[in-house]
């Protein structure tokens, strides 16, 4: 329990900071930070969700972030396994190019939409 624990207070933390973020006006340096924060939220939100997986026996040891991904939803710590996995496809192409269209793009994406994923996976997390 400690790991799943100690890895969701950081998870907290960073959406917390995600949000404060994007309370910014949208300027190129808000963006930046946005996206910045958004990748790190999501690293922690999918190796939380495998720690609680751990931690309820549902698996031993899962692998990628996909894998996670897919378990937690079977699981119903998560809704909406699609917008999960856009998620981390809009992570990954952060993570390996960038291009300032397509930075927006995902920025519009998670003020629309994937912080309230965040929310709610941190809200099913809290009653556990």
């Amino acid at each position: 329990m400690n790991r799943f624990k100690e890895r969701f207070e950081e998870y907290k933390k960073a959406l917390k900071r995600l949000e404060e973020a994007l309370q910014e006006e949208k300027t190129e340096i808000v963006i930046d930070g946005v996206l910045h924060r958004f990748e790190f939220t999501f690293e922690l939100a999918w190796k939380t969700m495998k720690d609680c997986l751990e931690y309820l026996g549902v698996s031993q040891k899962t692998g990628s972030p996909r894998e996670n991904i897919q378990m937690a939803f079977k699981q119903g710590l998560i809704d909406d396994g699609e917008t999960w996995i856009d998620i981390m496809l809009d992570r990954n192409s952060l993570a390996h190019l960038y291009d300032e269209d397509t930075s927006r793009e995902i920025y519009d994406r998670i003020k629309e939409k994937y912080v309230t994923e965040f929310e709610k996976l941190e809200k099913k997390l809290s009653e556990i």
